[in-house]
């Protein structure tokens, strides 16, 4: 017997995970439940190791390789290093690695070294934002495509180091662009989010201008601040949040003080939007080296 609990935390996003045995497929079941209702959960002093959080992972499927470009953790191959050391933040507002056909399904988060100050992540849920929407917004919301790429400032660092160059060559070594649905129809729950987010760059069809100008529109009321959970992290903790319905943001805040963490990610399949339509490589290829999804 179990004594899970789940404690919503969030007016719209995000809730409290206690008492869970994730080796029970019947705790893993509500968890799962969770996830799907809330967007993001977390597991205070959860306390594992790799082996632990890849174990935890799979629990939601396939896992995907650490990242398309950036290599893993030593040893570890589906195990990609968060380390803030080096002045290299993901301080914009992103879901995680839409710049590929098939985007992770579930990402996890583990802290193992949290900063006395400041180092929370942020996460948001794109489908109340794209509830947000007037309707005439959301109508033309419905209709629009853009593209993702990794080839932008998202991998510029905040100090001009050797080691910070490198990293962005590391991370642009392959140019991906893809075409995804601005709204994203959820494959399980059959919501509705705004899929966009810092990788996307443009919108199908319109000027650079056009497209910002569009995207900043979008992407503002996916960011109100009610709909947001912020995450104030303690080693040890585990947080999942659906990467199909979310966006999250690591606040540069903290620093020269270490922050790092640990990410596993679970593969997924490509997007479809309102009308059915999925999504396609424009540049780059299907990564299937990265994602058992794309096979």
């Amino acid at each position: 017997m179990t004594s899970l609990d789940i404690r919503r935390i969030g007016g719209r996003i995000g809730a409290e995970v206690t008492g869970a045995d994730l080796t029970d497929p019947g705790d893993f079941a509500v968890v799962n439940s969770a996830l799907l209702e809330h967007k993001a959960v977390i597991f205070r002093g959860a306390d594992l190791d790799d082996a632990g959080q890849i174990a935890f992972a799979s629990r939601f499927g396939a896992l995907t390789q650490a990242h398309p470009t950036v290599p893993s953790v030593d040893g570890q191959p589906n195990v990609l290093p968060v380390d803030g050391e080096e002045g290299i933040r993901s301080n914009q507002w992103h879901t995680d690695v839409t710049f590929v056909r098939t985007p992770p399904k579930v990402s996890t988060l583990r802290a193992l070294v949290v900063p006395p100050y400041g180092g929370n992540t942020l996460i948001a849920n794109a489908a109340a934002g794209y509830r947000d929407l007037p309707a005439e917004l959301r109508e033309f919301a419905d209709r629009l495509w853009a593209v993702h790429t990794n080839d932008y400032d998202y991998v510029l660092p905040r100090t001009n180091t050797t080691k910070a160059a490198e990293y962005r060559e590391v991370f642009t070594a392959t140019r991906y662009k893809t075409g995804h649905p601005v709204v994203r129809v959820h494959p399980e729950s059959g919501e509705r989010g705004l899929f966009i987010g810092g990788f996307a760059q443009r919108i199908v069809g319109l000027s650079g201008t056009e497209s910002r100008d569009i995207l900043r529109i979008l992407q503002a009321y996916v960011t109100r601040p009610e709909n947001i959970l912020r995450v104030v992290w303690n080693p040890g903790d585990l947080v999942a949040f659906d990467n199909r319905i979310t966006q999250h943001y690591a606040p540069d805040d903290y620093g020269d003080q270490p922050r790092r963490l640990h990410r596993v990610t679970v593969a997924g399949n490509a997007p479809a939007g309102v009308d059915g339509k999925e999504s396609y490589v424009i540049e780059g290829d299907e990564a299937r080296h990265y994602t058992p999804a794309a096979a």
